[in-house]
């Protein structure tokens, strides 16, 4: 009898179906948030800024500009919510969290929503601020949740699922959001996501309901860990500084962070050397397409099968080898072509396969490591990393003028490459090591 060729992909069991459609609704919801809130935040603020910018003393500022002060900023607010998340994670878990959060975006939706219609500086840069802070927080929980409800085995086999329901969020939210982008005001978009936010609290719901009866095996209940008191602060930060592991996952996520900005200013270079006018916009648009329909193949078709059949560390490769594709590519031929490609390397692969794999990797940690840890590395290493990138993005802006000088940018990123597979390789290994 021939096989089934989507139980090959996704070699889901019957009774883990229910759970994995549940979260990968979740995760949909989510992500759809997201990435309608995304460029919803980053118009108001360029926009408000746009035609008179920003005077900070005596340094006048345009939108772009002011913007990457934002992104600084936004390392502070992550501080701050892995205090918050740390301190909560104490007394609840799963769904609770979500209930805690989702209730805490709602509130924030309906005040919004009578602000930024007519917005002032404070509403532009706090809303800013609020949009990243959404990221941070439901992926966040999503994931803890998530890593906490399954064993591994069963995560190689359901992170696929549950992967591709975060990468269709995205192309649904982003086209939800072009198709209707005019026919809706900022305020009814906030509705919108108010009423996102009650299907996630009741699908959170739904989904804690059945974890707690079927009682998995890889359930770890730490009470006295919950407990604990110190410094919300520094808790994260000290598990993962007292495990390899732990510092393994961390540079996996500060060096492609860092990798990530390179290309990322690499491709929009390449893009406004080439073109000039509407073609910008256009091409930008054609990538952007291309890259959604790239990761939604990858998470379909392989995250499942190779983390099966080949294992995390393997999955884990397939970003660093497409962005050292793309580097040497653009090292040699700095062409629109390949500049433009050097998006797909990085966020085909980024946003399938090596999110997945990434998740999986801290499903065979302790419970305080799942909540506490991830949370510092989620929330605050990211967004250090991505401050540090901002920096490193100025830098560059000022000491490479030539659009051809650019290429020997992909020199930088191929000695953090090698770190970065290296980092792979250990946790790799360690993970089989954490899951026999």
């Amino acid at each position: 009898m021939a096989k089934n060729p989507l139980k090959q992909i996704l070699d889901i069991r019957r009774d883990e179906a229910p759970l994995a459609v549940l979260m990968f609704l979740y995760f949909f919801l989510v992500i759809t948030t997201f990435w309608i809130l995304k460029p919803l935040k980053k118009g108001l603020f360029i926009g408000f800024y746009d035609q008179a910018g920003l005077d900070l003393g005596s340094i006048h500022l345009t939108g772009s500009q002011a913007e990457l002060i934002a992104k600084v900023l936004n390392m502070g607010v992550a501080l701050v919510a892995v205090m918050i998340f740390t301190f909560l994670v104490r007394s609840f878990k799963r769904q609770q969290l979500t209930f805690i959060f989702s209730g805490f975006f709602v509130l924030c939706y309906l005040i919004y929503s009578f602000l930024v219609d007519e917005p002032s500086g404070w509403t532009v840069w706090t809303f800013y601020l609020f949009g990243d802070l959404y990221s941070t927080l439901m992926v966040a929980t999503f994931f803890a949740f998530l890593n906490d409800s399954v064993a591994p085995d069963a995560a190689k086999r359901l992170y696929g699922l549950i992967g591709l329901g975060g990468v269709s969020g995205g192309w649904f939210g982003t086209e939800a959001l072009s198709l209707k982008i005019k026919d809706l005001s900022l305020s009814e978009w906030l509705w919108v996501c108010l009423g996102i936010a009650a299907i996630i609290g009741l699908i959170a719901f739904v989904a804690g309901r059945m974890v707690d009866a079927q009682a998995t095996e890889n359930e770890v209940v730490e009470p006295e860990a919950v407990a604990e008191g110190g410094n919300p602060a520094l808790e994260g930060a000290k598990l993962v500084f007292r495990s390899p592991y732990l510092l393994s996952i961390v540079a996996i996520v500060g060096l492609y962070e860092m990798v990530s900005t390179i290309m990322d200013f690499q491709f929009s270079a390449t893009i406004e050397h080439y073109l000039d006018g509407s073609a910008i916009g256009v091409q930008f648009v054609r990538v952007y397409n291309l890259t959604n329909r790239v990761a939604f193949f990858v998470q379909l078709f392989l995250t499942s099968f190779i983390m099966t059949r080949f294992g995390v560390g393997v999955a884990l490769l397939f970003l660093p080898a497409a962005a050292l594709m793309g580097s040497v590519g653009f090292l040699i031929a700095p062409v629109l072509l390949v500049g433009s490609a050097l998006n797909t390397c990085d966020n085909g692969f980024s946003y399938s396969i090596n999110q997945s794999g990434k998740e999986v990797l801290y499903v065979p940690t302790t419970r305080d490591e799942k909540y506490k840890a991830k949370a510092f590395i989620d929330m605050f290493v990211q967004r250090f990393a991505k401050a540090l990138a901002v920096r490193l993005s100025l830098l560059i802006t000022l000491m490479f003028t030539g659009f051809q000088s650019l290429r020997w940018l992909s020199l930088v990123t191929v000695v953090i490459l090698v770190f970065w597979i290296l980092a792979v390789r250990y946790v790799g290994k360690h993970f089989g090591e954490l899951e026999e």
